[in-house]
């Protein structure tokens, strides 16, 4: 195995699975007891998702490895800094779309001990898995513990962003952790080719394992900045010049966004008929198996085996168009592998029909599944509340808040702001100064709430956005934001926990979605 400088991990540090431990001779009792604690914590409302997880991870620390090794697909890990949550949830609709029975941590827990918990609302009390192929989020570090149990068939990883520098350190160590899983595959490891740092991570796979990516077209690029272009337009010497910069590497508006769309270079714009593409769209050497050409408002293109594909897509927000491209990429990996699967092997007639029926999907299925995707919970989720639409927008680290502002017009719109500061946000907000706020200047903030709530209002004041009220109560200000201008739309940018808290408090005044936190 070569070794990766850059990413600091050599073939002598890899993270390998273990094998699949021998069961315990009480392992029987397991999902009975996680059952009863998942059970007790949600009467209680004490310790969260992943508490039943923790219980069990310290009674029966073999009992992830052993239920997912029963899964004739195995398992697929998404990870990265921004997307992951998305891109899992269109990854997991897709396999569904296509036939195959998924197991997934929808929460958004991507802790292994959150995978656990999970897998104790699915499981039987025999501890029989009723799925074909899991598809889990993990979180950069904790990934790196996963795959020591674990070896996934099939690897996702999107990309590497400043983020949450207390917890992961400087950039290229969050290369680094994403490295071990790259080692760790043993199937096909799918890689974003416009990000360096992750495409370098090739240089980890182990022999036998199979290395796909998925990339953008040129005219393109500049709408999905990588972390080194947000931080070379920030790094420029003169106020002007850094607003030139910005504006080069920032995702565009939606005007502009149509504009690509429409251009002859994006190719084919009827539906979902397809078009052959005359020129190369890309520079980049590596190919990619599946290339984002255009983007629109809720439309995509998709260059796939030479042809571009059209389609519709329920998904907010034009990065969740390149998530899609990473999505497409990783199922059609899986489905490549269907293909070659002798499903006369599997012992009930059912999970055949379910293999054979996944093998011989085409392309245009592919498509179609990703037209179906719907937001994740609190990723662009829309809750309408006594008529108006609430919409919420996790924001975590520069970039995704960045892309954030720039992908939704506040015009319109009602504006809240919630930061919180708990283990899962990050404890270091000084990332906030990193984002670029004036385009808000003209709505204003409509309400700051959170633990930090004063400190995000203070940067705010550095931009010259006005801000309605300051409330830290996050509770106290969702109902006094809800309740003001009614019929006027509402937008709230929230860090994890403070998007959790806004989100529960929603399900008080409205019906909101079980998305299976604290299930």
């Amino acid at each position: 195995m070569k070794s990766n400088g850059q990413a600091g991990l050599s073939a002598n540090d890899n993270a390998t699975a273990t094998g699949t431990p021998r069961t315990p001779w009480n392992a029987f009792a397991t999902p009975l007891i996680g059952k009863c604690v998942r059970l007790a914590a949600r009467l209680t409302h004490h310790g969260g998702s992943a508490f039943p997880g923790k219980v069990i991870e310290g009674i029966d620390p073999g009992f992830l490895a052993r239920t997912l090794s029963r899964l004739p697909y195995g398992v697929v890990l998404v990870s990265g800094t921004n997307g992951k949550t998305t891109t899992t949830r269109m990854v997991a609709s897709m396999f569904a779309q296509l036939g195959l029975k998924v197991f997934t941590n929808p929460t958004g827990s991507n802790f292994t001990r959150g995978v656990v918990s999970a897998l104790l609302q699915q499981v039987s009390i025999a501890g029989h898995l009723n799925a074909d192929i899991a598809v889990l989020e993990l979180d950069e570090a904790y990934a790196v513990h996963f795959v020591k149990q674990v070896r996934p068939r099939y690897a996702l990883l999107l990309n590497v962003m400043r983020d949450q520098l207390d917890r992961f350190g400087e950039i290229d160590n969050t290369a680094r952790l994403l490295g071990h899983v790259a080692a760790a595959t043993d199937g096909t490891v799918v890689l974003n080719r416009e990000d360096p740092r992750i495409a370098k991570l090739a240089e980890l796979v182990p022999d036998g394992t199979k290395v796909q990516y998925f990339g953008l077209s040129d005219d393109l690029r500049s709408f999905f900045p990588t972390d080194d272009d947000m931080h070379a337009a920030d790094m420029r010497d003169t106020d002007d010049a850094d607003t030139t910069a910005a504006e080069s590497v920032a995702p565009a508006d939606s005007a502009t966004v149509s504009a690509v769309s429409a251009a002859p270079s994006a190719t084919a714009t009827d539906g979902s008929a397809a078009a052959a593409t005359p020129t190369p769209i890309s520079t980049n050497p590596l190919p990619a198996d599946v290339t984002l050409t255009a983007v629109g408002d809720h439309t995509a293109e998709f260059l796939i085996d030479g042809t571009v594909r059209s389609t519709g897509v329920k998904l907010e927000g034009i990065y969740n168009l390149y998530n899609a491209a990473a999505a497409l990429a990783v199922v059609r990996a899986a489905m490549i592998d269907a293909t070659a699967m002798e499903s006369s092997k599997l012992a009930k007639p059912a999970a055949r029909r379910r293999i054979e029926r996944f093998a011989n999907a085409g392309t245009d299925d592919l498509i179609n599944a990703v037209a179906q995707v719907t937001p994740a919970f609190g990723r662009g989720e829309s809750i309408d509340v006594n008529g108006t639409r609430v919409e919420l927008l996790l924001v975590k680290n520069p970039m995704g808040f960045r892309m954030s502002l720039k992908s939704f017009d506040p015009a319109g719109h009602d504006t809240m702001i919630v930061i919180n500061d708990q283990y899962a946000d990050g404890r270091d907000m000084s990332w906030l100064w990193d984002v670029d706020f004036t385009g808000l200047r003209g709505t204003g903030v409509r309400m700051v709430s959170g633990v930090r709530a004063w400190d995000m209002a203070l940067r705010l004041e550095y931009d010259q956005v006005p801000v309605g009220k300051v409330e830290q109560d996050i509770d106290t200000a969702v109902d006094a934001f809800v309740k003001a201008n009614p019929g006027t739309p509402k937008r709230i940018y929230c860090t994890y926990t403070s998007m959790l808290k806004v989100r529960a408090h929603l399900g008080h005044l409205t019906k909101v979605s079980d998305a299976g936190v604290g299930r």
